[in-house]
């Protein structure tokens, strides 16, 4: 029986659910958001949010204390750099959890896991992104200056100099 037990060892030994905990914990620090299965999202949220706490306060011990958890120099610079400047007012609940339904392979609960001051960040990046792609034709290339100009808009501008020719 799991009496007091509050640790999901996730099917995995210590030192293999520590490891993927920090490499996960480093995925969200460099994409702000991940997609990962429901159970192991709850237990990174646990695991990362005590080291969010400790990179409001910029000192050589807290650095030296999340270092050891992450093991990557470069996350924890940017976890003090960039995303402490974003919650150093807000007093707790950095992560948001979305379920996202189950996987197709094995029907595990699946979810997006996002640190919360950054979602707005993201969503406008991928609007812009989405925006600037251009369509091409799959059968040939298009030269640079004629793919702003489409077959459909030089009819629709002569139909606006009829209408209003004879209105005129």
């Amino acid at each position: 029986m799991r009496h007091g037990n509050k640790v999901n060892h996730l099917g995995r030994t210590y030192t293999h659910r520590k490891s993927m905990l920090s490499n996960m914990a480093c995925s969200l620090i460099y994409y702000k958001r991940i997609t990962t299965t429901l159970a192991k999202a709850k237990e990174l949220k646990r695991f990362i949010e005590p080291l969010l706490t400790k990179s409001k306060n910029d000192t050589t011990h807290s650095r030296r204390v999340v270092y050891a958890n992450l093991g990557e120099k470069v996350a924890t610079q940017i976890l003090f750099d960039e995303i402490a400047q974003k919650i150093a007012d807000r007093p707790g609940g950095y992560l948001r959890i979305l379920k996202t339904g189950n996987r197709k392979g094995d029907n595990a609960p699946t979810a997006l896991i996002e640190l919360v001051d950054f979602s707005m960040m993201n969503s406008s990046n991928d609007e812009n992104a989405a925006a600037s792609t251009r369509r091409t034709r799959r059968g040939g290339k298009v030269a640079q200056g004629t793919a702003t100009t489409t077959a459909t808009d030089t009819p629709a501008t002569e139909a606006k100099s009829e209408d209003e020719a004879p209105k005129a």
